[in-house]
This record gives C-alpha cells, structure tokens and sequence, in this order.
C-alpha cells in the first residue's frame, strides 16, 4: 500500500489527536491537516464533569499539546463530504481534498427540549463547563436528568458546592452499565450523602421557557434553580449526509476502523465496531476507547499491522469522592463471583465473570493502578 500524500483528519477529539500524533510517530512526513469546530481547539473532555465544574482553575490543564506536529489547523466544522471527488467542505466555505480521511468528530449531547424550548443545559464542551459551573455557584438547588456517568459526575460537583440535588432517571444510577448489584451500593452512596434519586416510569420532559424543571410521568412536576440534562449522546454525523457512511450509532467500522468507503477511516465516540462472529456491534464513547482507535487507525492509514485491536475497557469516575475503576466488558450481569474488601465501606475490588473467559474487574472506592486492575481481567492471571 502506499503511503497518502494528504491525511486529512475531521474533529479535534482525542482519537484525532492521538491519530495524528501516531501517524508522525510512525514516520509519516506527508500533508496533515485538521478540521475542527472547537472554538478552544483540542482539550481533554473527562476533567470538564470531574474537575472543572467544581474549579476554574483546572481549564489551565485541559489543552492537548500538538505544536511538535506539523498540523495545518481549518478552524471551521465540516459540512460536507465527496467520497467521490475526495474532497471535505467546511461551513466557511473551503474544500480541503485528501487522500486518507480520518472522520473523529465525535457526539453531541443528547437533548430533551422541545422545539424552540430555550435554557436547556447539557456538558459537552468547555463552554458548556463554563456556564454550568457559574450556574451551580448561584444556585442553591438542582436537576439532574440522568443518572449515568456523567449525570452523576455532575451531581457530585452541585453537592460539593452545597447544592440539593434530584438525580432523575428511568433507570437506577448505572445500572445500564454496571447492573443491580453496584446500582444499589452506588445508589445507597448517594443517598447517603443527601442526592434525592428519582425513578421515573418513562422519559421526562422538560418545563419551563427558559427551562425551570421537569414533568414526571405521574403527573407532577418538579423546579430548581438549575436542570442539567445528561441523556447521553449522539453521534456527530450530520455533516455525512448522503454518503451512506451513517447511521444512528455513527460510523461503522471494522478491526482497522476502516468505513465502507476506502481510504476512510473513523474512531472514537463517532464510531461504531461491527461486530465479529458470534458478537454484537458495540459502541463504547469512552476515552480510553478513542484513544485505542485513534492508534489502530493511524496504522491502517499507514498500510501497517494494528498495534492492539480497536478498544479497550476501561473506564473510571468519581462520585461523591469514591473513586471506581472498571476494567473488563460492559454490561456487568448478577452479582460478582468475588469480593475482596468491604463494598459497603467503599473499599472493594469485584470481580465478574463472562462467557468465553471474559472477566471484568471493578476497584470500588480503593485506589488501585490501572495495569494492576488489567492483570487482573487476564483468565490466567490472578483472581
């Protein structure tokens, strides 16, 4: 395979990032060019909910270092693609051909108002960090719609302010991802620290222009002085209208994150992995799955052998101070095969077993480093 003259890399996400940065470390010397909405150009996402919510000062740390390469920066969104003619167009009005693509525009949050509803908060981006951090320093309670990671990460910067908070959710707190038995020791924790959790029936709807609170599906309704929606997200691929690339879970792709398309690639939370004999697809919008991607695809790029296949399952938040590492395929199922420590006391490690040997490792509340929970997973390694 040779080698593209021109790389042209869509979104300045991680996996983008770490694209580009691979395809220098493995020698490329060609034509590399970025394309990027972000008005703040490219930053770490994960410390908007855990850090920069509760402490303005933590944005000094979120920049992703990227002057060593030799990037040519298109400070506009995509709006269109040619697959054909190979050529990206962007909303100021310039086309920028490539040889290789790499699509890493990531996901937008999920919303829930309705047409023309003003004042709905989501955290996506820095600015969005922004102004729900101001919103929280003025606010004396809280709505929180979700009740998974981020909905949570969110909730722990309200209470670490003195904020009340309502966490509000169909579901109990993570339990899409990691099953009953944390849900519950995860739920008790909160509680336990004074967040009211909410189980709804159904899907809420916000009230309010601008928005004030949220209508439950029992008929009442409930006001605060700040409502975050974080109902997850959707992947960005508008702007791939046409080209049959997309579809509602993003891009397809497979073990080199190659598309449909040749000479387009795809990673991170846009993308999609087709699944295997036997598996079903799975999108994980996880950082340390971009990343692995963002790698794979640089190799492919490239016409090299993958260095590692395209994810990797780990993952870790903060809730209410007590830290939880997993490491392993997700959704967990049942209760774990072990325990080592006292979850009650927030200081455990639990294990997981799947079928064809697959084993998930959760730190819950004990800080532990994370090539340790990884030897761990490994079927001959410890248990």
């Amino acid at each position: 395979m040779t080698r593209p003259d021109a790389v042209v890399i869509v979104g300045e996400s991680i996996a983008g990032l770490t694209a580009a940065r691979e395809l220098r470390n493995r020698g490329y010397a060609g034509s590399l060019t970025m394309i990027g909405r972000e008005p703040d150009g490219a930053y770490a996402r994960p410390p908007l909910s855990k850090e920069v919510l509760r402490d303005a000062k933590k944005e000094a740390h979120l920049a992703y270092p990227h002057a060593d390469l030799d990037l040519a920066h298109v400070r506009s969104a995509a709006v269109e693609l040619g697959t054909s003619s190979r050529i990206v167009t962007t909303a100021d009005g310039r086309f920028v051909p490539y040889d290789a693509l790499l699509i890493a525009t990531g996901a937008d949050a999920r919303r829930l108002a309705r047409p023309a509803q003003t004042g709905e908060l989501v955290l996506r981006t820095l600015a969005d960090a922004r102004l729900i951090r101001r919103r929280i320093e003025r606010a004396r309670s809280a709505i929180v719609v979700g009740a998974g990671f981020l909905g949570l990460e969110v909730a722990s910067a309200c209470v670490a302010r003195g904020v009340e908070v309502t966490v509000v959710d169909s579901e109990s707190p993570l339990l899409r991802h990691l099953g009953p038995f944390m849900s519950g020791h995860v739920g008790a924790h909160l509680t336990r620290h004074g967040v009211r959790l909410i189980q709804a029936a159904r899907r809420v709807h916000l009230v309010g222009d601008p928005v004030t609170g949220v209508a439950l599906p029992d008929g009442g309704v409930l006001s605060a002085d700040l409502v975050v929606t974080c109902a997850g997200d959707v992947p960005a691929v508008t702007w791939l209208s046409g080209t049959g690339l997309a579809g509602s879970w993003g891009v397809a792709i497979d073990e080199r994150c190659s598309t449909s398309i040749p000479g387009v690639y795809a990673a991170g939370d846009v993308a999609y992995l087709t699944p295997g004999t036997g598996e079903r697809a799975s999108r994980a919008p996880f950082w340390s799955n971009a990343v692995a991607q963002g790698k794979v695809a640089a190799a492919s790029i490239l016409g090299e052998p993958r260095p590692h296949p395209p994810k990797d399952d780990y993952f870790w938040t903060e809730i209410l101070g007590l830290p939880i590492k997993v490491v392993g395929p997700l959704p967990l199922h049942g209760d774990p095969v072990s325990i080592e420590g006292d979850v009650d006391e927030g200081d455990a490690i639990l294990r997981w077993e799947s079928p064809g040997a697959a084993r998930t490792v959760v730190a819950y509340g004990r800080k532990i480093p994370v090539g340790r929970l990884r030897t761990m997973t490994n079927p001959s390694g410890p248990r």
